[in-house]
């Protein structure tokens, strides 16, 4: 381990020590489950059975500590029109950091890895309808230290939906357990209003008495309708959920697992499908191959250590059959942010990074 990712663990450590288990138990709540009401703070509150003053405290403490990012809408890309990809890229030796700079200023950038591969940087790309993807994805070929670049588009998404378990006694079995959620068919095209109520619900919400409240009167829309609205945008899976976003490293999972599968063709629906169904996998999705990547599912995981990750791909391993597989662990992060819809800035090269 070298010096910096010591002090990196070390001072997650340290804000992991002041969380109590009943900061766990809200965080755990209100990753899947937040409630749509004028007064969310007060509804959790009733829950946990604590004053709507200790909840606030408590969450805006959790925020402060960079545990808890963000609580806000989280839309679906495709679903928006919007075009998006996984890139995989080879990084000549020395200039991994400034090509990863340069990469970060695009505004569709949105994830962005250093991995421990030949192929050692990872970022995903999403551009808003109207805009040619392969278009954008070229421009980074002109960034001096790429040597390969390598387009993963999703070809099928098995699952998307990350939830970190803090309660360390409610650890799931590790099995296929969860159920599909179920999405109502029906074509969506954004029109001005969806596109303007998207870009505020996407915002951070604050941590106050009637938070929705400066959004409805923005949009000329009460309470109620913006609930409305984004009941109907989850049941047709324009919105996956409305939900707490937690920074994983901060919340103590320094282990962010890419597993990658080599699966035989006649069995990627049946191997995707089984693997969304795991609690600890957060996303799966079916990716295309190249002569120097055959990897054609792939599934994270996010865990505690390296070693609880090899043993949970092992486990996993053993319950789809699926022989060649790789852990891709991130070493380093360089960006990591929510793609912000609706709200477009045009991407060109410079010579130099600004400072």
């Amino acid at each position: 381990m070298n010096h910096a990712t010591f002090l990196i663990e070390y001072v997650n450590s340290l804000i992991l020590a002041v969380m109590d288990n009943l900061d766990k138990e809200i965080l755990n709540e209100i990753q899947w489950v937040f409630p749509l009401v004028p007064q969310p703070y007060h509804e959790i509150s009733k829950k946990f059975n604590i004053s709507v003053d200790e909840v606030k405290k408590r969450l805006t403490r959790l925020k402060q500590n960079g545990i808890l990012r963000q609580l806000s809408a989280i839309f679906d890309t495709r679903k928006l029109g919007y075009k998006s990809s996984l890139i995989a890229a080879q990084i000549e030796s020395g200039k991994l950091e400034s090509v990863a700079l340069q990469i970060n200023r695009h505004p569709g950038v949105s994830h962005n890895y250093e991995r421990n591969h030949q192929f050692n940087l990872w970022f995903t790309i999403a551009v808003p309808p109207g805009s040619d993807l392969k278009t954008e994805v070229d421009k980074f070929k002109k960034i001096p230290g790429i040597l390969k670049i390598r387009m993963l588009p999703t070809i099928k998404l098995f699952k998307i939906g990350v939830k970190l378990d803090m309660v360390e006694d409610k650890k799931h079995e590790i099995a296929p357990t969860e159920e599909k959620k179920v999405i109502r068919n029906e074509k969506f095209v954004a029109t001005e209003e969806d596109k303007e109520f998207i870009r505020e619900l996407q915002k951070d919400l604050e941590i106050i008495d009637n938070p929705f409240l400066k959004a409805a009167q923005k949009l000329g829309m009460t309470e109620e309708q913006i609930f409305e609205k984004l009941k109907n945008y989850e049941e047709i899976g324009v919105m996956r959920r409305f939900a707490a976003i937690l920074r994983h490293r901060d919340a103590g999972f320094v282990a962010n697992g890419m597993i990658v599968w080599k699966v035989p063709d006649e069995r990627i629906s049946e191997v995707g499908e089984k693997l969304g169904a795991f609690p600890q996998v957060s996303h799966c999705y079916q990716r295309p191959v190249y002569p120097d990547w055959p990897y054609n599912v792939f599934s994270m995981i996010h865990c505690k250590s390296e070693t609880e990750a090899a043993e949970m791909a092992k486990t996993i391993q053993s319950q789809i059959n699926v022989d060649e597989y790789k852990i891709l662990f991130s070493a380093k992060e360089f960006k990591k942010i929510r793609v912000e819809y609706f709200v477009e800035n045009e991407f060109t090269l410079k010579d130099k990074i600004p400072a």
